[in-house]
């Protein structure tokens, strides 16, 4: 995304070219026009990150053009993102600057914060930690009132926490949300919101039990919870599971279960193909759930056949995705036998191609 492109004169423009380009992608499934959930034009970035440059005495927050790893541009500005890492920026470079300890072998800065300006930072070294940085990033931290990580080969320093809390209003109630150093969280909250609240009116009517692949942090997990009578939610990466597990709490959520399996082992556990220790965690045996709704988050190559398959067993599915060219190749499996009836696209990415869908399919 060059920050030349970057004009909220052209935002509009660009969203609908984007907004015709996935409509036609999807068109074989659907001619209906889709919901549009467009962006704020700026500030709409809960993270950034970006490398450091050292010339001289002077250090540089820069990014490089794609292809050009030896030719840095220096970031003086970023209007993406959101208010409070705007403001933090020119600072907190000041404040590296000035100080040998801090900013040796420094090589890359990463800001994640919350729409209550809540605000964690990862400074990344090319060198081991010592007691002496440690001690002077007590004294940042304390200056900024942020959370810091230090992090080089093989080691993490954290000081005060490793993690921001966000809370969401989401059809008229209030979710929190753990968000770990390095873990992954959707960059857009304002989007990330309405996506959230898409989602839940899309299975307000649906009842009995549901079934999430890709869970991660519990994003979708704790406001759909409220409309089923119980969730198993799986996931496969341990940070993003004690991250859903402490939201379930927080949130004091009694319907949700959660499991470490990948997607793939839950097809063979539906199956019966494999038994998974894991499973005798649940509060009850798997065949005992009434699932008739499942829902999808997958990564960008999408669905791999077998849990396509797997799937397309149940009455409902919804299915979000951050690729439109893989949610077609497995939609053109899933409409033998279920029809689109609900479409939205959001633009969690704004001046960029990439753009999120959501689609509910439901069988003939």
């Amino acid at each position: 995304m060059p920050l030349s492109h970057i004009d909220p004169a052209n935002y509009d423009a660009l969203l609908a070219a984007k907004v015709a380009r996935t409509r036609e992608q999807l068109a074989p499934f659907t001619t209906s026009a889709p919901t549009v959930i467009p962006s704020p034009p700026e500030a709409f970035r809960m993270r950034a990150e970006f490398r450091v440059w050292h010339n001289g005495d002077a250090l540089d927050y820069v990014m490089f053009p794609p292809g050009e790893p030896q030719n840095p541009v220096a970031i003086t500005r970023f209007p993406i993102a959101c208010a409070a890492i705007q403001a933090l920026m020119p600072d907190l470079l000041a404040a590296l600057r000035e100080h040998t300890e801090l900013r040796r072998k420094l090589f890359q800065v990463e800001f994640l914060s919350t729409t209550s300006g809540e605000m964690l930072v990862t400074l990344a070294y090319h060198r081991r930690l010592d007691a002496a940085w440690e001690t002077a990033a007590e004294t940042l931290a304390g200056q900024f009132n942020l959370a810091l990580v230090g992090r080089s080969r093989k080691q993490k320093v954290v000081i005060g926490r490793d993690y921001v809390t966000e809370t969401l209003h989401i059809a008229g109630h209030d979710y929190r949300y753990r968000q770990y150093d390095q873990a992954f969280t959707q960059p857009n909250a304002a989007v990330n919101r309405q996506m959230i609240e898409w989602a839940c009116a899309s299975v307000a009517e649906e009842g009995g039990d549901l079934l999430e692949l890709y869970c991660g942090n519990g994003n979708f997990t704790l406001p759909l919870s409220r409309h089923f009578n119980q969730v198993l939610a799986t996931e496969l990466a341990k940070t993003s599971i004690r991250a859903a597990q402490w939201g379930i709490a927080a949130n004091h959520i009694d319907n949700v279960a959660m499991i470490r399996l990948a997607a793939e082992e839950v097809t063979q556990a539906m199956s019966g193909e494999r038994e998974f220790r894991r499973l005798a965690d649940l509060p009850q045996p798997l065949a005992a759930y009434a699932l008739n709704t499942v829902f999808v988050d997958p990564p960008r190559a999408g669905l791999d056949p077998a849990t396509v398959a797997m799937v397309q067993r149940f009455p409902t599915i919804v299915y979000v995705s951050c690729n439109p060219a893989t949610l077609a190749e497995n939609l053109a499996t899933l409409s033998l036998s279920h029809d689109l009836s609900r479409f939205a696209l959001f633009d969690q990415f704004p001046y960029t191609a990439h753009m999120e869908c959501g689609v509910v399919l439901r069988r003939r």
